[in-house]
């Protein structure tokens, strides 16, 4: 068996994080890549069990994945690891033109050879559950199926209109699909029952998880029985919290580790290009608890010639920090203010607000001598943190109150020893930019 247990690709750089955060904080030693390392990069992390790399194909077109999703599967494909994990979001927002979830089954699918893709995607830690093949996320501590979720229904680039996991998937592939729901994962007779499906060949097999006795029963499912003909699996991260038990129990990893509180610092930037209300929450909660405010113009952002516009941002973020003030500087205040029209008129005008925010925070970091920064947004973190010099990440601290978004290490480049947390648009309390500030778990 090769050391390694587990290689991903994560769609985008918030849930990429978000997985790393699964595995290492249960005592599974994980580099996460920002990009395909050269040998001398990956040797410094050879002792890692499992090796990420993140990407952005959430928000991208097929066109765009058929070259570079492939690519990237099959670069992962010579790690040898037991299993790799095409992790996509627990919330499953996607469209056939863009983040095509069952675009990537298949181009994954073709990779590796695969008869059969298992597919995970509830995980209670995170809130996320299925049941009977239907997706439920909770908010603002209730429970919703997601084609009535408040943030997910209307999501600016793909609202989720569907509940039926795999109905959703239909609109995106012709692969065919099965279900081993909540009832048949826990049954006596699981596993037969998994087998009876596989003769039928599948090429989609999703294993419901809805609590912690169905997550344990779909990971030795996945691990005991699936692995040995499937080496491919998709889903959120789910599909590590359920493999974990199975792997304790043979003896694969230890106990969980202790982390320590990374400890406060004086002075951290946080750039934001969400326009959840989650976030809007935590900013509102950051402006009131001594973080200086800077309101940005995406359109200005996200448009050709906006060197201008990213120097004033930039002179105002530093003056606030010099004064030893933290910043967040944001694009939107919640989805009201969404100018999603203006900017889907500019092509690429979304991915040039990433871009441009990373630019920003890279600058702030370097000109104030920051040790901590944030990035708020799952597209907007894939597309700003590589422009920040940053070649991988570990996991520095997670934090177990809203798993999903933990504070990292930055290793390359000028970014060498940042602490840096990527934070998806639905993730975090309140709180959560005081309590990265404040360093605590």
């Amino acid at each position: 068996m090769t050391n390694r247990l587990i290689s991903y690709y994560g769609d985008d750089f918030t849930g990429s994080t978000d997985v790393m955060e699964a595995l290492a904080s249960n005592g599974v030693e994980t580099v996460l890549f920002l990009k395909k390392p050269d040998e001398t990069l990956l040797s410094r992390f050879s002792s890692a069990r499992a090796i990420g790399l993140a990407g952005t194909s959430r928000s991208e077109a097929p066109d765009w994945m058929d070259v570079h999703l492939r690519e990237a599967f099959e670069w992962l494909k010579t790690l040898g690891a037991e299993l790799c994990h095409y992790k996509v979001c627990s919330t499953f927002d996607s469209a056939p033109d863009i983040g095509s979830i069952g675009r990537a089954i298949e181009i994954g699918s073709a990779v590796f050879g695969e008869t059969t893709v298992p597919l995970i995607v509830g995980a209670p830690q995170i809130r996320r559950y299925t049941a009977f093949g239907q997706l439920f996320a909770a908010y603002q501590g209730q429970t919703y199926r997601i084609d009535r979720h408040p943030v997910m229904s209307r999501h600016p680039v793909t609202p989720m209109n569907e509940t039926d996991v795999l109905r959703h998937l239909a609109r995106q592939t012709r692969l065919s699909s099965a279900l081993l729901d909540n009832v048949g994962v826990v049954a006596p007779d699981a596993a037969g029952r998994l087998r009876a499906l596989l003769e039928a060949k599948p090429s989609i097999l999703l294993l419901d998880v809805l609590d912690a006795a169905t997550q344990g029963a779909a990971g030795d499912l996945l691990w005991n029985v699936l692995r040995h003909t499937s080496q491919f699996a998709c889903g959120s991260s789910g599909v590590e919290y359920a493999l974990i038990p199975a792997w304790r129990q043979a003896g694969l990893i230890g106990e969980r580790p202790v982390f320590a509180d990374a400890g406060l610092v004086d002075r951290i930037a946080v750039v934001s290009g969400s326009v959840s209300a989650t976030t809007e929450r935590q900013i509102r909660h950051g402006l009131a608890n001594g973080f200086e405010g800077i309101a940005l113009d995406p359109v200005t952002l996200s448009g050709e010639h906006s060197g201008a516009g990213i120097e004033t941002a930039i002179a105002a973020a530093m003056l606030a920090l010099s004064a030893g003030k933290s910043v967040i500087l944001y694009t939107a205040l919640g989805p009201s203010a969404d100018r999603g029209g203006e900017l889907d008129s500019s092509a690429g005008g979304r991915h040039r607000i990433g871009r441009n925010l990373g630019r920003i925070q890279r600058q702030l970091v370097e000109r104030a001598g920051l040790t901590r920064a944030v990035v708020a947004g799952g597209d907007t973190s894939g597309h700003a943190i590589g422009e920040m010099g940053i070649a991988a990440l570990t996991l520095k601290m997670p934090l177990l109150q809203t798993p999903g978004s933990p504070l990292c290490l930055a290793h390359g480049g000028g970014s060498d020893g940042l602490e840096i947390a990527l934070k998806g648009g639905q993730v975090g309390g309140d709180d959560y930019f005081s309590m990265i500030r404040m360093g605590r778990a």
